[in-house]
């Protein structure tokens, strides 16, 4: 009897054992099984261990890195709901499980070390910049979902050292053609951050619609900023909407949009469109016409709604002849915006567009026709070349540079002018060969406006592509030797909204092509695989549903 009320005392003890450690491990923790970082680091060791993420883990940051720190908790709360205790370095004990900034004397300036140990998190770089980087990666270590962290969350030790490839890592919005407020404007700069990007290419002005506010010229948001309605459908359009349709940011707005980004070491270029995609300011000024008196050219079989008389704001797609007479008025009003622009916007580059310019009016006009003659220009595309090269004399004499798409080649490329090739690799080809910077933005790679499927399952621009394509995309044309190749600075994917009439609409173009591109400008050439990045998708999924973004899911 004895023996058997002993047997049963050390089932008990067992059982009440069993049962303990199960509910360790179903309340105390939560394990990241796997790491799936994007874009994946240059180099990436895992060790044995765990360190327990809780929200008693603590910050650990000096005023010189403070910045990061405190946009961790930023992420911590937009993601998760909560923040966690910072300290100073004298403050902090080694009893306590931390997060440690720390900022080197030498270095790259965007290569950061992430070092997990047991109970510290070290993030150390020799730049602001690069801490940012490791904090983002560091965001990615947690979990995929908004639970809980209360009960603590076991982050696997590993050691990574991580740099970019390319210094330029760019995306574009078009908010010309659609309009898109600040908090989404906001938020597309933070899904560039998570995936460190650092160039937003912001499309301001547009044949359908003006969006930047210029205090000098009030009609061009009074007037150019809205439309009295836009196509139905693809293309030509099936009819028209009648809508009244517009907006534009303030220059307050501006400013606040231009710190959030600096905040997340992303630089905004600012786009206003020159000679052509003019009709919104045009329809403001007609004075910036060669034909200021002549009404706005509109197809009979174009779906239009309201006055088809006088200078209009374009409702349909596409490009358009009327465009900017180079006069002094115009470049008088062109340096008057760009003054105000520059104010607003600390950027290095001021992107003048020079893409599709049609010239009609030039070749109709007597002024135009005059002006080659005088300036001894061999044609209309030596006009054009005129036109560019005297914006960018005006903006380099205000200690800036300028950007603008491939056509500006045509008739001479401006002497310090960077260019985007989006017609094909082409045009970067040229430019480097002439050793100007250049930034790839093919349309068959990174135009995000085209179907992610065969059959489309929304109206789109036209056009495929694949998320395979995009991932293996080189930005260095094969064209370009050693010596010639560092003038690509890197490549950008492009996002036009004809199509893309609300924020849904855009998360679901860019993702996950927006998280492809960012491994083809960050990670090593030779790391790169497919295969293990498609393998990833399911994980990527639901990174994006903890962003609240919204994406494609593949066919």
């Amino acid at each position: 009897m004895l023996l058997i009320k002993l047997l049963n005392t050390q089932l008990f003890a067992m059982k009440k054992l069993f049962f303990v450690f199960l509910s360790f491990i179903s309340v105390t923790t939560f394990c990241q099984t796997k790491v799936v970082i994007v874009p994946q680091p240059v180099s990436m060791e895992m060790h044995t261990g765990n360190f327990n993420f809780s929200t008693s883990t603590i910050i650990i940051a000096s005023k010189s890195d403070m910045h990061e720190a405190t946009m961790l908790n930023v992420y911590l709360k937009k993601l998760y709901g909560f923040t966690l205790p910072v300290k100073g370095t004298a403050s902090a004990t080694s009893k306590e499980t931390s997060i440690v900034f720390y900022l080197l004397t030498s270095g790259k300036k965007d290569e950061y070390n992430l070092d997990v140990k047991s109970n510290k998190i070290m993030i150390s770089s020799a730049s602001n910049e690069g801490l940012f980087y490791g904090m983002q990666t560091l965001l990615q270590l947690l979990p995929e979902t908004k639970e809980s962290l209360s009960n603590g969350f076991l982050i696997p030790e590993l050691s990574i050292k991580d740099y970019p490839r390319f210094a330029y890592r760019g995306m574009h919005l078009d908010v010309g053609r659609h309009f898109f407020d600040v908090d989404f404007v906001k938020k597309y700069i933070d899904y560039m951050a998570y995936l460190k990007y650092n160039t937003f290419h912001w499309h301001l002005t547009e044949d359908q619609g003006w969006r930047i506010q210029i205090k000098r010229y009030p009609r061009l948001t009074s007037v150019g900023a809205y439309r009295n309605g836009t196509i139905i459908g693809h293309y030509p359009g099936t009819g028209n909407d009648s809508i009244h349709y517009g907006g534009f940011y303030t220059q307050d707005q501006i400013k606040e949009i231009v710190k959030y980004a600096k905040d997340r070491f992303i630089t905004i270029i600012p786009e206003i469109e020159m000679p052509g995609h003019a009709s919104a300011a045009i329809a403001a000024y007609p004075q910036l016409s060669c034909f200021p008196n002549q009404s706005t050219e509109i197809k009979n079989t174009t779906p239009w709604a309201g006055s088809r008389v006088g200078k209009q704001v374009q409702q349909t797609w596409g490009v358009f002849p009327d465009v900017f007479c180079p006069s002094e008025y115009t470049f008088k009003f062109i340096e008057n915006v760009l003054d105000e622009v520059m104010q607003l916007f600390p950027s290095k580059y001021i992107h003048i567009g020079g893409d599709e310019c049609p010239k009609t009016y030039w070749k109709k006009s007597a002024f135009c026709q005059k002006l080659i003659k005088e300036k001894n220009l061999k044609d209309e595309n030596g006009l054009q070349s005129y036109f560019i090269q005297r914006i960018e004399k005006y903006v380099n004499n205000k200690g800036r540079r300028i950007i603008g798409w491939d056509e500006i080649l045509e008739g001479g490329l401006a002497p310090n002018a960077t260019v985007m090739s989006w017609r094909g690799e082409q045009g970067g080809i040229d430019a480097a060969e002439q050793h100007h910077n250049v930034i790839m933005t093919p349309g068959k790679y990174v135009y995000f406006d085209h179907a992610q499927t065969k059959n489309s399952d929304s109206v789109t621009i036209g056009g495929y592509l694949p998320l395979d394509t995009v991932y293996n995309y080189h930005p260095v044309p094969k064209e370009l030797n050693d010596s010639l190749a560092h003038y690509v600075l890197g490549a950008q994917a492009n996002v036009w909204t004809e199509y893309m009439s609300n924020p849904q609409k855009v998360e679901y173009m860019i993702f996950p092509r927006m998280s492809a591109l960012s491994e083809v400008l960050w990670s090593p050439k030779d790391s790169r695989n497919l295969d293990e990045f498609k393998h990833e998708l399911p994980d990527m999924y639901k990174r994006y549903q903890l962003w609240g973004a919204n994406y494609y899911k593949g066919d």
